[in-house]
């Protein structure tokens, strides 16, 4: 009787740790696809303080993949926009909370830059970053010189990440470069004359020496 007792106990204690994996099993693997789901809907579509990106293959497979740089939070007045202006980070890796950090360290109300080309390091290998002053249409914080008050108020900036003097940009990034110049110059009736590397409006090397100006000119509008 004892013995037929203990197997009985023996048996019920199994049924409940079955059901007990069973449970904690299914909860895990949700959780497991969950958290899969929002770490690619963060890498893939969202960046931090408030900046959208566009991926290196939406950035490269065609003008029409960059129209949603021009649903802006505020309405766009062509009118403001005038010229692009080209940069460079001046460091090795950057992605936008670094560069905003670099921004606010130098008395900057952040990241002064409309948008930004990732190098592979920080960010991905021509992935672009449409920050917050191009979907709110404010002005930049970008240019130096004796006309910066002009040019951050009716320029684009647009910033390579890396150091042109010591590397080229990569491939990818040229090509969301020249990609995104075009779609920028024509939306908004902007001549490709009037796309200026820093260095061309400032007293300054920026985007790099080893910056590839012929490549860029052979391939914006005329």
């Amino acid at each position: 009787m004892a013995r037929t007792k203990a197997s009985t106990r023996k048996n019920k204690n199994s049924g409940v740790s079955r059901r007990t994996k069973t449970v904690w099993g299914a909860l895990a693997f949700s959780m497991s696809v969950v958290g899969l789901g929002l770490y690619v809907m963060e890498r893939g579509h969202v960046a931090a303080a408030d900046g959208l990106t566009l991926t290196p293959l939406m950035a490269t497979t065609g003008v029409e993949t960059l129209e949603g740089i021009f649903a802006t939070r505020q309405q766009i007045k062509p009118q403001q926009w005038q010229a692009l202006v080209i940069h460079d980070s001046g460091t090795p890796h950057g992605n936008q909370a670094s560069l905003d950090a670099a921004a606010r360290a130098a008395n900057l109300k952040g990241l002064g830059y409309q948008f930004v080309i990732g190098n592979g390091n920080g960010m991905e290998d021509g992935e672009i970053l449409v920050s917050h002053r191009w979907r709110d249409q404010v002005p930049g914080a970008h240019a130096a010189g004796n006309q910066a008050d002009w040019f951050n108020r009716h320029s684009i900036g647009i910033c390579l990440v890396g150091d042109g003097n010591r590397t080229r940009p990569t491939r990818a990034q040229m090509e969301s470069l020249v990609r995104l110049a075009n779609s920028l110059c024509r939306e908004l009736n902007i001549p490709g004359n009037r796309v200026y590397l820093h260095s061309e409006i400032a007293p300054t090397d920026d985007p790099g020496r080893l910056f590839p100006t012929a490549t860029l000119r052979s391939q914006l509008p005329r």
